[in-house]
C-alpha cells in the first residue's frame, strides 16, 4: 500500500510534487515508463524523515500496465496523473501525423479514463489529472493537444459523479519550465520572456508552483469535478 501514486512523477510537475508530498510524510508510488528515470528521481526524492518512495515501470497507455498498477499498490489515497508526451504533437493538423494523434489521446485521455476505471474500489480520496492553457487558448498548432486537454474536464466531472465520494478534479498549468519543452523546435528562453511581460504574474511557472495546486486540491475534501487555472492569468491575455 502506498499514500499517493503519481502517474508521470519521474519529471517535471510529478516530480515536484512527490517531493512536496514525501516532505510532509506521504509515503508515494512514482510512475513511469523509464525506468532508468524513475531510479534517477527515486535517488534525488529519497531523504530522511520523509515518506517512503516507491517506484513502478508502467506506460499510462496501455490497460495492462494500468490494470497491474492498481493490482500491485492495492488500496490508495490519493492518485495524481502528470505523464505527457509532446514529441511531434505540434504544427498545423495537416502535417501531424496521425499516428502521433492517436498517441495523445491515448495518453492524455484514453489514460486518464483507464485510470478512474482501474481505480475504482481502491482509491479512497482523490484523482487529479493534468489539463493545460492550450485547451483556452489554441494557438493553430497544437489542436490535437488541445482537444485532448479540453477533454479531460468533462471526463473528471463524470468520474466525479460516478466514483464519489472519492473526488475527482483537474489542474489546469499555463506555461510551466520543465524539461518537455525541450521536445520542441523552438528558442525556449526567448519565448518565456516574450509571454512574462503579457502575463498578469509576469513569469511563466515552476514545477514546484503546479505541486502546490495539486496538494491542496488533493487534500480539500469539498473539491470535486472542479477544474483548477494554475497559468499566472494566461487565459487573459
Amino acid at each position: 500500500m502506498t499514500d499517493a501514486i503519481i502517474i508521470g512523477g519521474g519529471s517535471g510537475m510529478g516530480l515536484a510534487l512527490a517531493r512536496t508530498l514525501l516532505a510532509h510524510g506521504t509515503d508515494v508510488t512514482i510512475v513511469g515508463r523509464s525506468a532508468d528515470r524513475l531510479a534517477q528521481a527515486r535517488t534525488q526524492l529519497e531523504r530522511p524523515g520523509h515518506g517512503k518512495v516507491g517506484a513502478v515501470t508502467a506506460d499510462i497507455a496501455r490497460e495492462e500496465d494500468v490494470a497491474a498498477l492498481f493490482a500491485r499498490v492495492g488500496q490508495v489515497n490519493h492518485v495524481a496523473v502528470t505523464a505527457a508526451d509532446a514529441t511531434g504533437v505540434y504544427g498545423r493538423t495537416a502535417a501531424v501525423a496521425t499516428a502521433t494523434a492517436r498517441g495523445v489521446i491515448e495518453t492524455k485521455l484514453l489514460g486518464a479514463w483507464l485510470v478512474g476505471k482501474y481505480a475504482d474500489g481502491r482509491v479512497t480520496d482523490s484523482i487529479t489529472f493534468t489539463s493545460g492553457i492550450n485547451a483556452y487558448r489554441p494557438n493553430g498548432s497544437n489542436t490535437v493537444m488541445a482537444a485532448a486537454n479540453g477533454a479531460l474536464a468533462s471526463l473528471a466531472r463524470g468520474l466525479a459523479i460516478e466514483l464519489a465520494p472519492v473526488r475527482v478534479n483537474v489542474i489546469s498549468p499555463g506555461w510551466v519550465d520543465t524539461a518537455i519543452w525541450d521536445q520542441l523546435d523552438m528558442d525556449k528562453q526567448a519565448a518565456f520572456a516574450d509571454l512574462s511581460k503579457r502575463l498578469p504574474a509576469r513569469r511563466v511557472g515552476t514545477p514546484e508552483d503546479i505541486a502546490q495546486a495539486f496538494a491542496s486540491v488533493m487534500h480539500n475534501g469539498f473539491v470535486t469535478g472542479t477544474e483548477l487555472h494554475v497559468d499566472g492569468g494566461h487565459r487573459f491575455v
